[in-house]
């Protein structure tokens, strides 16, 4: 995962992947404990998960971003290395209000890891260095 998630963030992931793995779903107590930590957004983020919304993109460089579809359809450029999405509501409540340690875009990524539904899909190296330019279309 990442070191700049609390331990607690981390090791509820940690039991959502081992969770998930063994039974194809995730139990109660851990979507309550989802929700405790990561407030509000977690439901949001829950439902980009069950509708398939977050691709990983990889590059032959071995560098990683997610994209994921919002609301909206707009698609969100999150690094989880170092905890950014392109949408509003992260630049907002995130680094302008500091009400959440993450959106639900880059909670959607984490999630998704852990359970190992993430899409996967490979780009060139010279498109992902336009999406780390932000020169891209997402």
């Amino acid at each position: 995962m990442s070191p700049l998630l609390p331990a607690v963030a981390e090791q509820l992931f940690r039991d959502i992947q081992r969770t998930y793995r063994d039974t194809s779903h995730i139990p109660d107590d851990l979507l309550i404990a989802l929700k405790f930590v990561f407030g509000p957004c977690a439901l949001r983020a829950l439902d980009l998960v069950d509708r398939r919304s977050v691709t990983c993109l990889s590059s032959p460089s071995g560098r990683k971003v997610f994209q994921v579809s919002g609301d909206s359809g707009r698609l969100y450029t999150c690094f989880v290395s170092c905890h950014y999405c392109s949408c509003p509501a992260f630049a907002y409540t995130v680094l302008r209000r500091n009400e959440g340690l993450l959106c639900k875009h880059i909670l959607a990524a984490y999630l998704c890891q852990a359970m190992g539904v993430t899409q996967q899909e490979s780009v060139s190296d010279q498109h992902m260095s336009m999406l780390l330019s932000g020169t891209a279309d997402p």
